[in-house]
């Protein structure tokens, strides 16, 4: 196979094809500057390719792994000659060595690749076993292994080749339930890195609880707010109907109780951390809500959200009517809504992605590119792309590709 070098096309032609023999080097031990410099500087004195590199450090330990192959012409020895010289680089660097000669590789990246995040709150080396053992049933091949979080949920990010993304989803979403771990399976691409709307719904996932319920406790009825609203997050209520009976017992609350609620809405942990780094990544923001403009309102200013729809509580004459304004948001407002996002933000929906928790978010969740279950129902989870049922918000940078330390260096470099 002939590749035209892009970078200058006055250049002949770059030959990629590996025919030959390959040497995979690895070079193990205590980190330190120069280690890379060292071993490809020697090398760089012998007629030889490389193929692939990867490189780890765990805790101040290295693993430097490289894929070199003969270029064409080369002397038939050159190999050895390449082989002696990493073992003299090893000696001198004080590191472990092992070199594995073995026959040409195969290029072809045609075949699926998908990414598959591990979270665990703790991650034990019982489910890491169980998911590849999965993997492997499923024909996979994991080719590498990066860790994105250490705290506070351990999140891991395995590439794989050669699996059916929908098999290996759907095998892993069993596995997930059995494991105690979150499992996302997602193709790779760059659509992956390109995802640049994300609509997150609000009670019971930007925030904790539900304002409708804490509003009602002015209304002496919170109890029997809180059963209906989980009946119809269950899905098992049209949200509508269920919503404004849900309302009509708020008539008569002092309008001042909002102002109470407004002062004690906490929002979910890590919320902060991810809105405010999708919005560093140039990420467009939304919410979308089934609960009240009177709340959201707030959250769109201090979090510096882009778009919002929410429902509107009536008042007259400083209390709560027990009415809505304007037209009920629920499950299909908020499919259309994101679409609406979308469109005014200039993002297709495949590089879209929704949040939520109840059965009012699954249109939405369905409409996105990749819908995730925060935490939610069992009727979203089985919905849903992929689950989070860990309390961190911020998790979901990690089914993103975007690494703690990341998160963390962007957080320092800006006080």
């Amino acid at each position: 196979m002939e590749r035209v070098n892009d970078s200058n096309p006055g250049l002949p032609p770059t030959e990629v094809t590996v025919t030959g023999d390959t040497l995979l080097i690895t070079l193990s031990g205590a980190d330190r500057p120069g280690v890379s410099r060292t071993l490809f500087g020697a090398l760089s004195g012998h007629d030889v390719l490389v193929v692939d590199v990867e490189q780890v450090v765990i805790r101040a330990q290295l693993i430097l792994a490289t894929l070199i192959t003969a270029s064409a012409g080369a002397a038939e020895d050159v190999l050895d000659v390449a082989s002696a010289t990493a073992h003299h680089v090893a000696h001198e660097l004080g590191m472990e060595i092992s070199v594995v000669r073995g026959e040409s590789v195969d290029t072809d990246t045609s075949q699926d690749r998908v990414h598959v995040t591990l979270i665990g709150a703790p991650l034990r080396p019982a489910s890491v076993s169980v998911i590849a053992g999965q993997i492997a049933a499923e024909e996979g091949n994991i080719d590498r292994i990066e860790r994105l979080a250490a705290y506070p949920v351990t999140a891991l990010e395995l590439d794989v080749s050669g699996s059916n993304l929908e098999r290996l989803r759907a095998s892993l979403t069993e596995v997930a339930v059995t494991s105690g771990v979150d499992i996302a399976v997602q193709r790779s691409g760059l659509h992956r890195r390109a995802k640049r709307l994300v609509v997150l719904d609000v009670d019971s996932t930007l925030i904790q609880g539900e304002v409708i319920e804490d509003l009602a406790a002015f209304a002496g009825c919170q109890d029997e707010v809180a059963a209906m609203t989980a009946a119809a997050m269950r899905g098992e209520l049209d949200f509508e109907q269920s919503l404004l009976q849900r309302v009509a017992l708020l008539a008569g609350v002092d309008a001042d109780a909002i102002e109470h609620v407004r002062e004690r809405v906490q929002l979910a942990p890590g919320a902060r951390t991810l809105v405010r780094t999708l919005r560093r990544l140039g990420y467009h923001c939304a919410i979308v809500s089934g609960g009240f403009t009177q709340i959201t309102d707030r959250l769109v200013a201090d979090l510096d959200i882009e778009y919002s729809i929410a429902n509107t509580l009536e008042i007259a004459d400083g209390k709560l009517t027990g009415k809505l304004t304007g037209a009920v948001v629920d499950r299909a407002a908020k499919a259309e809504a994101l679409r609406r996002f979308a469109r005014d933000a200039g993002v297709p929906l495949s590089q879209t992605v929704a949040i939520g928790d109840g059965a009012n978010d699954l249109d939405m969740l369905d409409t996105a590119g990749l819908g995730i279950a925060f935490n939610a129902k069992p009727l979203v989870q089985d919905a849903a792309d992929t689950s989070v049922n860990v309390p961190y918000l911020d998790a979901i940078l990690f089914l993103l590709g975007i690494s703690r330390d990341e998160i963390d260096a962007a957080d320092s470099g800006e006080g």
